[in-house]
């Protein structure tokens, strides 16, 4: 549907004038009724162009020192009327109602005056009410009225009107009222947080259903967690799950949904200290296991199968914090529940949502949530020699690995399993040499084992090196400057090399 619609009338009424002429000139241009308030009114007349004031619309003054203006049913009637509706337009015309096709309304500085240092009673006389009530009533019927909340939509507003002479489609609308609800949703929240002291109070409550946690990352700090964790978990057992358990459960539940294959994996902060892929649960958890018994004591125990009495048998010699599966056997749950602290948790079907958000500085950031995932059709072979069937198994196996490892991040894998990890290094060569001596410390032969790399190599160094320990296939995303330096060296030496274009740090 691409209905265009005529703007026929415009109520306008700004606190900010900037950059505001050449849309009152475009609106005289196109011949469309402007009606005003106030300030915005004697700016328009200013330019020797005919307005209409709210007063005049209304026949009520503004009232309440300019509290009362527009909160009208004659302004409101107007926004509000459903244009397909026999019965609204009966009303208006019953009333002696105007339409209202376009409404530009921005609101008042209630966070500059705030941070200005302003009294309390100034900054509450800055909170606008109808100026809000404006916007929501034109966002919400955007189906017939195109609204502009701010100026910082004036450009877009004006090569709109420019482009299709007057006129706007449902798509158009649609996408100023989402503008305009962002407006109004962030106008609320600064409004809360100035009355709400506690940051964490009701105002995040409100967001979603949430609870507090013992603490945060150490007893020091407070935390809280807002979600709906019954939709993807049942709790079967143990004790309350806290703040660092969450990181652990969200970055092991990412982790193992790579996988179709039967896997287990182990993870330790947020990284995989253990992880293979067998035809049955119990060799995947013991090949898990021993790729880091250490790091595992303490850790975060993550399947895909259902977990069975023989499993549960190996698992339980180990402290474990969580465990987490589809299903368990009965007899498993009575193994795994003979420690009254561990958590056993049912992964339900629920998906992670599409999006990341994290805390920053004074505000956030948001980014879409990584979920690529390569295949063999993504693997551009770079060198003479080509890696075998085995090792293409390996090398896919290790860069899922390693999408899911704090960068900069190496990931050797052998046999579909997880030989050993650098993580969260400031230099790839430093993460590569703690893989290799990760790996020799628990005696695993890297003759035949595969590189995997979250980022590109800007140097041959890190080949070299990987080749010197027995490593004979890398793959990595590509894209240095001096990529055919490392191609060179894989030359000289026969390994092969894969190049998936697709980088995957994760900080």
């Amino acid at each position: 549907m691409n209905e265009l619609k005529r703007i026929s009338s415009a109520l306008i009424s700004v606190y900010y004038k900037d950059n505001l002429e050449p849309i009152i000139d475009l609106l005289k241009e196109l011949k469309v009724k402007i009606v005003s308030t106030g300030g915005t009114k004697q700016f328009i007349e200013e330019r020797g162009i005919e307005v209409q004031s709210v007063e005049s619309l209304t026949s009520y003054p503004s009232i309440l020192g300019g509290r009362v203006k527009t909160l009208h049913p004659k302004v409101f009637g107007g926004i509000l009327a459903r244009r397909d509706e026999a019965g609204d337009l009966e009303q208006l015309k019953q009333y002696e109602i105007p339409e209202i096709d376009l409404v530009i309304v921005d609101l008042y500085p209630f966070e500059e005056t705030l941070k200005s240092g302003a009294d309390d009673q100034s900054i509450i006389e800055k909170i606008d009410i109808g100026g809000i009530s404006l916007i929501r009533a034109a966002a919400k019927n955007f189906k017939d009225v195109l609204v502009v909340s701010g100026r910082d939509q004036y450009e877009e507003l004006y090569a709109l009107l420019k482009e299709k002479k007057g006129m706007s489609s449902i798509e158009d609308r649609r996408r100023f009222a989402g503008k305009a609800f962002q407006v109004s949703s962030h106008y609320d929240t600064a409004i809360f947080s100035y009355f709400d002291k506690d940051e964490f109070s009701s105002f995040k409550q409100s967001l979603y259903p949430g609870k507090k946690l013992r603490y945060g990352e150490n007893p020091h700090q407070e935390g809280f967690f807002f979600g709906k964790f019954e939709e993807m978990f049942d709790q079967l057992h143990g004790k309350e799950i806290s703040y660092n358990n969450l990181l652990d459960i969200d970055a092991g539940i990412g982790l193992v949904s790579e996988f179709e294959e039967t896997t287990f994996a182990v993870l330790k902060h947020n990284n995989a200290c253990g992880l293979a892929s067998r035809d049955n649960l119990l060799d995947a958890w013991k090949d898990a296991l021993a790729g880091d018994p250490v790091s595992a004591f303490g850790g975060v125990l993550v399947t895909n199968a259902k977990i069975d009495a023989a499993t549960a048998a190996e698992m339980h010699s180990l402290f474990f914090e969580i465990v987490i599966a589809p299903s368990y056997e009965e007899e498993a749950l009575e193994i795994l529940k003979q420690k009254k602290n561990r958590i056993i948790l049912v992964q339900k079907s629920a998906e992670l949502s599409d999006r990341i958000s994290r805390t920053l500085l004074n505000g956030a950031v948001v980014q879409d949530r990584d979920v690529y995932t390569e295949t063999e059709k993504d693997l551009r072979v770079v060198t003479n020699t080509s890696p075998d069937k085995k090792e293409i198994e390996d090398l896919l196996f290790a860069n899922k690995i390693v999408k899911h490892t704090k960068s900069n991040a190496i990931v050797l894998a052998k046999n579909k399993q997880l030989i050993a990890s650098g993580v969260g290094q400031t230099s790839r060569i430093d993460a590569l040499k703690q893989s290799i001596e990760k790996a020799k410390s628990f005696s695993f032969d890297l003759k035949g084992a595969v590189m995997a790399s979250d980022a590109f190599f800007p140097f041959a160094d890190s080949v070299e090196i990987a080749y010197n320990a027995g490593i004979r296939a890398v793959i990595e995303p590509g894209g240095s400057v001096k990529d055919q330096d490392s191609i060179d060296f894989c030359n000289s030496k026969n390994m092969s090399m894969v190049f998936t274009g697709i980088r995957h740090f994760k900080h």
